[in-house]
């Protein structure tokens, strides 16, 4: 059986097929997510093309996706903003997720090896220094990092793929936690305690652990759209 640590090499190791249109795709989706391009944001088609060095059509056809991932509205005669963080929608991405990653874990405990918990171990390491320096980019990282290798554990990587998709939006909102005084060490106990049972072989004891962690984005978003009421619809 693969480690975790083979799969993510292999993983790594297969060449990617890029468009202008998948990477332009791929940046601004990253930078509406890491709200470098906050909710609101004018999408000025001019400027992109400019930016990116391409023709309309790739800027185009990156616009398109993001609106179909619900990350940009589209108002014809008016222009093309990053859209808000549907609040409404954010329960239903929470039960989504918690239903992919709860599979994932289960498959997990029964597959987990001292390679996976070397590297799981690793990533503990790496987010508490990460969050002693306050370095909320790296921290979000190593945070997807710590959930992927759940997947790749489990022996189904493409469940993380999937939980990736469903799960756009709780991503912005969670971004805007990070800078909460202790938030990312909570984090960090929250990750430490689902991987104290996966190591365990307490199966139900993760699942509770994965459920409890997964649940916070929810009192998180109610509070946070009271500090940034703009950001939400």
């Amino acid at each position: 059986m693969k480690s975790a640590t083979d799969v993510t090499r292999a993983r790594a190791a297969r060449p990617a097929r890029e468009t202008a249109a998948s990477v332009i795709l791929a940046r601004l989706r990253a930078a509406i997510l890491d709200l470098s391009l906050p909710p609101g944001t004018a999408l000025i088609e001019k400027d992109l093309t400019e930016r990116f060095g391409v023709s309309r059509t790739p800027v185009r056809e990156a616009i398109i996706r993001l609106a179909e991932e619900r990350l940009v509205d589209i108002f014809p005669q008016s222009g093309t903003f990053v859209g808000r963080i549907p609040l409404a929608a954010l329960p239903e991405a929470v039960i989504i997720r918690k239903a992919l990653e709860t599979a994932a874990l289960d498959l997990a405990v029964d597959r987990a090896d001292a390679s996976s918990f070397a590297a799981f171990d690793a990533l503990i390491a790496r987010q508490t220094a990460l969050a002693d320096l306050s370095d909320q980019n790296g921290f979000h990282a190593a945070d997807e990092e710590f959930h992927e290798l759940i997947a790749l554990t489990s022996g189904h990587p493409g469940i993380w793929r999937v939980a990736q998709q469903a799960k756009i939006q709780i991503d912005r909102c969670r971004r805007l936690t990070l800078p909460e005084p202790g938030r990312m060490h909570q984090v960090i106990a929250e990750h430490s305690a689902i991987l104290a049972a996966l190591r365990a072989g307490e199966r139900k004891v993760a699942r509770n652990a994965l459920d409890t962690h997964l649940s916070a984005v929810i009192p998180d978003a109610e509070a946070i759209r009271r500090q940034y009421p703009d950001y939400f619809a």
